[in-house]
């Protein structure tokens, strides 16, 4: 069950990949670590600097342990 606090920051927009990766207790580098991909990269889909291809979200939500769809 996904805690409220969680719910509320999504739905309030918040970006779903920070909302969720700080819900894992997860930095920004060791997201990057588990899944591959550059902590610049990270950064700047948290940012909304950059929106990501398919893969790069399949690779944030296989490390983040959630179904593709939470992240889209």
């Amino acid at each position: 069950m996904v805690p409220s606090d969680v719910v509320k920051r999504l739905l309030n927009g918040e970006n779903k990949i920070k909302v969720w990766r700080e819900y894992r207790a997860l930095s920004q580098t060791e997201l990057s670590k588990l899944s591959g991909m550059e902590l610049a990269s990270i950064a700047q889909m948290e940012g909304g600097k950059r929106t990501g291809s398919v893969l790069a979200f399949k690779k944030i939500a296989e490390a983040l342990q959630l179904d593709l769809n939470d992240l889209v």
